[in-house]
């Protein structure tokens, strides 16, 4: 328990920074300041997802799988090689962006990955190898061992084709997609069966197997809505949107579980851990239907030219879906204290943001104006994410200067 929530202090603390990072470019926007704002970029994102949610989602997998007692030697070997590659790419991606030195610590990381991986499926007890839960999260490691298949593309494509060639951006949405819907959230799912096994609460093998056939089999197809601003044939636009309606069929069962279960999980649950799994259930609705839309050409085409809309999507399933999840498992399982005031304020720069990115692509699609200082709102909202991360990292300091005052 101890090394397990260090662990999740360190993810929190690469949370705070890709927030951080994220205020510092949208006050770029509003001040430009001598950075060179895509290397920064660059930076942003691999902390956020390699170094927040992928140590989260890898500690919580070892603490609730893993023989901890015979396995800790081994998992401490994983992951302080995924923080010498973190630190390398941390280090690197901001002086340089994609360059050598980044490039190595990306691809050692990669290396990290499979070796967490081979661990946990080998080394998962045998008692969980037949439960729901371990068969979700075995799948998602594969989806995100599958999802490396990408940057490991890039290298030959910007060699053989240069970075200007559809399939350079299609090798970055074939990682994006697999890395989130894939591996991120399957395995957010796999973990939530875990709480309800937890809780003793029978699913039948017919009902899970419905879900998992169409989840997993959504979440293939699905890929091909990433290929639609290629403008590519009819097929396409037909196997993207039958992915996306496997998913959303996936989705309705295991909504479906929730309300079966309402009863068990609120007796269960303490009323803030309660509201904000329903607001995870609603954001991973709305991520969903958008998904939908963009199967047909008008939407998919909106998509594509309109780049505030797919902004604003990555970061309602980063900053909504996967990371308001992750605090609900956190939290349900100890690993930290998550106060009204700090998920109140996580939702509201969350809400206000979003807000403003989808607000500012509906201007550019129907002509609303952007009413003055909109770039300094949007800093200023940013801000209260990093506020949000603090008041999780730090909820005790917080609460006593609350007290003092």
């Amino acid at each position: 328990m101890i090394v397990a929530k260090t662990h999740i202090k360190v993810s929190l603390g690469y949370f705070l920074l890709a927030a951080l990072l994220g205020v510092l470019l949208r006050t770029f926007v509003v001040t430009p300041m001598p950075i060179n704002y895509r290397f920064i970029v660059h930076t942003h994102s691999h902390i956020a997802l390699l170094g927040w949610v992928y140590i989260a989602l890898t500690t919580l997998l070892y603490h609730l799988f893993m023989d901890k007692q015979v396995m800790d030697r081994r998992y401490r070997r994983i992951f302080w090689f995924t923080q010498i590659c973190l630190i390398g790419m941390l280090l690197s991606f901001p002086f340089q962006g994609y360059a050598l030195f980044s490039i190595i610590f990306s691809t050692l990381f990669l290396l990290a990955s499979y070796w967490f991986s081979a661990f946990f499926i080998k080394h998962t007890p045998r008692s969980f190898k037949v439960t729901k839960s371990y068969i979700c999260i075995k799948y998602a490691l594969w989806f995100m061992i599958g999802s490396s298949i990408g940057p490991w593309a890039l290298g030959a494509i910007m060699t053989i084709l240069g970075p200007e060639s559809i399939w350079y951006r299609l090798a970055i949405y074939f990682y994006l997609h697999f890395q989130y819907n894939g591996w991120m959230i399957l395995a957010l799912t796999g973990i939530f069966f875990y709480l309800l096994e937890q809780l003793q609460i029978n699913i039948s093998a017919r009902t899970f197997r419905y879900f998992f056939l169409t989840t997993v089999l959504g979440i293939i197809l699905s890929f091909f809505l990433s290929t639609l601003w290629t403008g590519p044939q009819l097929i396409y636009y037909i196997l993207g949107g039958l992915g996306a309606v496997l998913q959303l069929i996936g989705f309705g069962i295991l909504i479906n579980i929730c309300l079966g279960n309402r009863m068990a999980l609120k007796s269960a649950l303490p009323r803030l851990q309660f509201n904000i799994l329903k607001s995870v259930v609603f954001l991973l609705m709305v991520k969903m239907i958008l998904q939908w839309l963009t199967a047909w050409p008008y939407f998919a085409n909106l998509a594509a030219s309109v780049l505030d809309f797919t902004i604003g999507y990555l970061h309602w399933t980063f900053l909504g879906v996967i990371s308001i999840g992750l605090f609900f498992f956190l939290e349900f399982f100890r690993l930290i204290k998550l106060s009204k005031m700090a998920i109140t304020v996580y939702l509201g720069g969350f809400l206000l943001t979003e807000g403003l990115i989808f607000y500012r692509g509906m201007s550019a699609w129907l002509g609303w104006p952007l009413f003055e200082d909109y770039s300094k709102f949007l800093a200023v909202g940013s801000f209260l994410i990093p506020v949000a991360v603090m008041l999780v990292l730090w909820p005790y300091k917080f609460n006593r200067l609350k007290v003092e005052a």
